[in-house]
């Protein structure tokens, strides 16, 4: 439980399928309502077809399991054929996977698979950039909570496949102090009593908030919208033998205002961990589409 559950680069990116099952559920319940009425008036009910979904432009795919849940819950006869594995990359005008089946059924079920297959793709594409921007520096790069309620799981999933790292995923995960709890209690003076297997993080905003919490010696300390110069200084603190010599070192975690032109200078300060809400907050998704053949 806590931070290292969910932020070891051995994580396996996989999705848990309790909750892809409902995730998808509700997604179908929401999208086709008491039914597809168009495709009930329109389409003979046991007209067979063949589609394909196709990459208009080219990125890294997330989702394709998504996609084939999709299908299947809305008609298990479908046949999925995937042409690429998620974390491939798909090329423009290609062909990512094969459909057959009642026509009613992959038109019913279409627009569901697409959103989530179109918004997984574009996170995942999205992480990757920041990733491969702050090559070769150690430092990891993790998603935030900024997700859409009800698709945390599969956003961070994506995040996964893109070569990032989860944060924690619910409140439950860890302790993590921010600027308003702090704000509320009127500061503190001293750590909550930690229940065993949870790690504590500490969020600050300057230099004297750092030597502060770095006192308490928690296993995170957020060095939340500093400037560049003063994380520079806050590794430096950090790294000082004479703190090395009394605990464990604190990790540094560098959040707020990073993109993906100002990502490896936030690395090269020596963090260990950079937060972003921008690979889940504000994505743009891939552009995907299902043509009948």
């Amino acid at each position: 439980m806590g931070y290292d559950k969910c932020f070891l680069s051995e994580n396996k990116p996989e999705i848990n399928p309790e909750k892809l099952e409902a995730i998808v559920r509700h997604a179908l319940i929401e999208d086709i309502g008491r039914g597809d009425i168009t495709t009930q008036l329109t389409i003979p009910k046991n007209k067979m077809i063949k589609a394909r979904i196709i990459a208009k432009e080219e990125f890294l795919l997330c989702g394709i399991i998504v996609a084939e849940k999709v299908f299947k819950s809305v008609d298990p006869s479908i046949e999925f054929i995937p042409k690429i594995k998620d974390g491939s990359v798909a090329k423009a005008k290609k062909a990512i996977a094969l459909i057959s089946g009642k026509a009613s059924s992959i038109l019913t079920a279409e627009r569901v698979a697409l959103n989530l297959l179109s918004l997984l793709s574009g996170i995942a594409t999205k992480t990757r950039e920041f990733v491969k921007k702050i090559e070769p520096y150690k430092t990891k790069i993790t998603d935030t909570r900024k997700t859409m309620p009800g698709l945390r799981d599969l956003q961070k999933y994506a995040v996964r496949i893109g070569g990032g790292h989860n944060h924690r995923i619910r409140l439950d995960e860890m302790i993590l102090i921010k600027d308003n709890h702090i704000k509320v209690t009127e500061g503190y003076t001293k750590l909550p009593s930690v229940p065993k297997g949870y790690k504590i993080e500490i969020e600050v905003g300057n230099l004297d908030e750092f030597k502060h919490a770095l006192y308490f010696k928690p296993d995170i300390i957020m060095l939340d919208n500093m400037k560049i110069e003063d994380i520079k200084e806050a590794v430096k603190i950090r790294n000082n033998t004479e703190f090395k010599s009394h605990h464990k070192p604190s990790k540094l975690e560098a959040s707020g205002g990073m993109d993906l032109d100002n990502i490896k200078d936030y690395a090269a300060t020596g963090v260990d961990i950079i937060s972003v809400g921008e690979l889940t907050d504000s994505i743009k998704s891939a552009d995907i589409s299902l043509d009948v053949v």
